[in-house]
């Protein structure tokens, strides 16, 4: 099949903008590992005498919420409704957690409380634009049995009413096979999509799945595990067809930086999808303002094709901002305007 880069024309925009106005009646059912992101801000103006390292005098601290959390504060941003559930401990951070999402918006509902877990912690040191060092404070082995129930138990409450699930596995215990089985029997009952941001290790548990969105390196990691080896780098068409015959996918969004974004369908053609990115401040959170913004284009009434470029122009925008950043509903119709 040949591949296909398909421009935005003058009726695609009108379409686009039906669909952004759509995404304030989604219902998004997000499941995956909760992170609190603790941002520390500050100035640098010398060097340590100790270390050839930076002295960061702080400024201010700042807390958002991370991990799966980010698509679902990308979701609320862009004034979807959606509802996260993943497990926190009974800690400080767990309670600063959940105080944030409150903050934002976010439905706490899902919230699943585990007094021997801790939650996870990622902190960024950031001077003049430019992140310093971060570093993380987690338990990544495999969440208790009773938590996957609990979370089974929330999601069997609430997905008739769902519009889209997004499965957000960022490798820190939550997402076993156990789990993903009955989640995708359930979305496939109630005839419901199921978006996976995927991590490398754990491609082979996503067996049936609507589609996966990894980056470059995930989908070659991932087409290796899968295939179990090769002789020779791939290309890329092979990886994303391969990873669709595979894991019985009906679709692959892989996104390629600067490149874009390669969009896989059953039964169709590869299409090409140019980057909407103008500057590149921090790609931290892109992934997740991608599949974000892909459940509530679908969750609106897009095809596949249409929710992959509007998901493209999401990114060009966050990708523009430091930090995880969100992207407000004007700052997209904008981008679909400019187009």
């Amino acid at each position: 099949m040949k591949n296909t880069s398909l421009p935005i024309s003058t009726s695609e925009k009108r379409r686009f903008l039906e669909i952004l106005e759509g995404f304030k009646e989604a219902r998004i059912l997000v499941i995956g590992d909760f992170i609190l992101d603790q941002f520390v801000w500050g100035s640098v103006k010398r060097i340590s005498p100790e270390a050839p390292v930076p002295v960061v005098k702080v400024e201010r601290e700042s807390y958002m919420p991370g991990g799966s959390l980010n698509v679902a504060n990308n979701i609320r941003s862009l004034k979807g409704q959606v509802f996260p559930c993943g497990v926190v401990g009974r800690d400080l951070f767990g309670r600063m957690l959940v105080k944030v999402m409150r903050q934002q918006g976010i439905e706490t509902g899902g919230v699943v409380y585990d007094p021997m877990r801790p939650t996870s912690l990622k902190t960024r040191v950031i001077a003049h634009s430019q992140q310093v060092v971060r570093f993380d404070r987690e338990k990544t082995d495999d969440v208790s049995q009773t938590d996957l129930h609990k979370i089974l138990k929330f999601v069997r409450e609430n997905i008739r009413q769902m519009d889209v699930v997004i499965l957000e596995d960022y490798g820190k215990g939550v997402m076993q096979p156990f789990l993903l089985r009955e989640i995708v029997r359930l979305a496939k009952k109630f005839k419901k999509p199921v978006l996976v941001d995927p991590k490398e290790k754990h491609f082979v548990y996503y067996q049936g799945v609507t589609c996966i969105t990894p980056n470059r390196s995930e989908a070659y990691i991932g087409y290796e595990r899968t295939h179990k080896s090769f002789y020779k780098t791939p290309e890329l068409e092979t990886v994303g067809w391969g990873l669709m015959k595979k894991l019985k996918l009906d679709s692959v969004l892989v996104t390629l930086g600067e490149d874009g974004m390669a969009l896989f369908e059953k039964n169709k053609k590869l299409t090409r999808i140019p980057t909407a990115a103008r500057e590149v401040y921090d790609v931290s959170g892109a992934g997740d303002t991608v599949i974000a913004t892909l459940a509530l284009a679908l969750a609106a009434g897009a095809k596949m094709q249409e929710a992959a470029k509007i998901s493209n122009l999401a990114a060009g925008i966050v990708v523009g901002k430091l930090g995880t950043a969100t992207v407000a509903p004007e700052e997209l119709e904008e981008a679909v305007r400019k187009a």
